[in-house]
């Protein structure tokens, strides 16, 4: 039986990884007297960007280490996985191993579900893909289609975008340049008549009208995740949105090679093409500090209900901040990732096991407890119905 004190004593969260996103999640979390926030990255800047400004202890340390991570996140009641995808699922098991409670949005490549198991063993709450997208995403669109009597499709519309198009790609990203190029080299999956079909991605590009932004295009991105095994719906598709013209120049460089991982031999020096283009891309990607930018979804879920035809809509349509200074995909991702954790914290999700942001809309309070916070945070989702004639 706890104490009066122990109950009332800050939870020790630590978030792994001090990026673009990691940082404003252990920021805006550190604002919370329930929570004793630290962030550990092997980036001194990084830590110290987060730090200087925001009540955040930090951890300089190489999070590429199973061993290491295990033992590091010991001492911690939760923790916040912000790492690059190709270590998301290591980290993960780390966490799970370690017998903490742990959300992730670290969109790794593997399948996350594949844990499950061990996450139960260990008596272990675990909600993974957590961000916007995956992550709200899914969580809007198992909804929007619990509101149907009969779901028959789910399409999901996203994009990331700086406000200044600037050449050659028009494009910002405020994540790792290597997830960045698993977007456009990992093959899609989508739904079609309840049978998955994979694609290249970048393929079927289609133009997109936004109010208030114009056209965009739209292409097929691997986004559905873990939606393709836990959502009874027959036809699921995501795409991602970005400036007309993105996807052509993307796609030369695909096809030509400079993604690929397989080892070369240039200059006499054994090189895998695609760290070297990550190298050249990262500084013409990356966003900068104050650089605005805004995020664009839609969650479209057609389907019949009361014998009529409907079309539910989710969108979001969200702009930097000039108060924070703080990128609206940063925080449109990692805003949903803190509501998550203060469900956990609260002890409003309790499920044991490996969760997919989806298993959330299972319970209406938990959906409301995150779209409230998020209204409170700034981020505003806007539904609408319609029939379909």
């Amino acid at each position: 039986m706890k104490t009066k004190e122990e109950k009332q004593k800050p939870l020790r969260i630590i978030v792994l990884g001090a990026g673009l996103v990691g940082g404003p999640v252990a920021a805006k979390l550190s604002e919370d007297d329930n929570f004793n926030v630290t962030i550990a990255d092997i980036d001194a800047k990084a830590l110290e960007k987060v730090t200087s400004n925001h009540k955040v202890a930090s951890l300089r340390f190489d999070l590429s280490d199973f061993k290491r991570v295990k033992k590091l996140v010991a001492s911690y009641g939760l923790v916040v996985s912000a790492v690059p995808g190709h270590l998301g699922f290591m980290v993960l098991r780390a966490c799970i191993e370690s017998e903490k409670n742990v959300v992730d949005f670290s969109f790794q490549a593997e399948n996350f579900l594949e844990l499950d198991a061990l996450a139960k063993e260990n008596d272990v709450v675990a909600i993974c893909d957590m961000g916007l997208a995956p992550g709200t995403s899914n969580i809007l669109a198992a909804y929007a289609s619990r509101m149907l009597d009969k779901p028959e499709s789910v399409k999901i519309l996203v994009g990331g975008l700086p406000v200044r198009r600037s050449w050659p790609f028009e494009y910002k990203a405020v994540f790792s340049p290597i997830d960045l190029v698993e977007e456009y080299t990992r093959p899609a999956r989508f739904m079609v008549n309840g049978n998955m079909v994979v694609k290249p991605a970048l393929s079927d590009v289609e133009n997109v009208e936004i109010e208030g932004l114009g056209t965009l295009e739209a292409f097929n991105s691997d986004g559905l995740r873990s939606l393709i095994y836990t959502l009874q719906v027959p036809d699921m598709i995501e795409k991602t949105l970005r400036y007309p013209g993105h996807v052509l120049r993307v796609q030369v460089l695909r096809d030509a090679g400079f993604f690929s991982s397989e080892p070369m031999i240039a200059g006499g020096v054994s090189v895998r093409p695609i760290d070297v283009t990550a190298k050249l891309l990262f500084p013409i990607l990356r966003i900068d500090d104050g650089e605005e930018d805004l995020t664009v979804m839609r969650i479209i879920a057609e389907g019949i209900k009361d014998g009529k035809k409907l079309r539910v809509i989710y969108d979001l349509f969200d702009a930097f901040d000039p108060v924070t200074k703080i990128h609206s995909m940063a925080r449109t991702t990692g805003y949903a990732a803190v509501m998550a954790v203060k469900l956990i914290a609260n002890g409003m999700y309790t499920e044991k096991g490996v969760s997919a942001p989806e298993y959330l809309a299972r319970d209406e309070k938990c959906i409301e407890f995150m779209l409230n916070g998020l209204r409170e945070l700034g981020i505003n989702y806007k539904l609408r119905v319609e029939e379909i004639q």
